[in-house]
């Protein structure tokens, strides 16, 4: 197993754990989705349904650099999310500092270069 091709199954497990966490507890992503954005339940239910199918479809080697490209764009969707959370610590103060909210911020940029590397090309 190359480093690449480690990086690639721990990404998609990543992302199916996280996209089916959406339906354990939505609760929590709920309260994250900016006010502004209609419909939270819905959002909270595509963004979970497309978590999954994104870290299924980089496992497979065809369908890999399609559901790479998917999850760069969901990535960036979900940012206000990200953003709601670091300009607003006292409403998730159960779940984090606003100096972790703030590091989450860059980390995102991470984890799309992370995306970006292993879906290019096959490991």
């Amino acid at each position: 197993m190359t480093p690449k091709s480690v990086a690639l199954f721990l990404l998609g497990v990543f992302f199916i754990a996280a996209g089916t966490n959406h339906f354990v507890h939505p609760g929590f992503y709920l309260r994250i989705v900016p006010g502004y954005l209609p419909d939270h339940a819905l959002l909270v239910a595509l963004s979970g349904v497309c978590e999954c199918l994104g870290g299924i479809g980089v496992l497979i080697p065809r369908t890999r650099r399609l559901a790479g490209i998917g999850l760069i764009a969901l990535l960036i969707a979900v940012f206000p999310a990200n953003v709601q959370m670091a300009q607003h610590p006292e409403l998730y103060a159960d779940v984090g500092s606003a100096l972790a909210f703030y590091i989450r911020l860059p980390l995102q940029l991470a984890v799309i270069a992370w995306v970006w590397w292993v879906t290019r090309t096959r490991p």
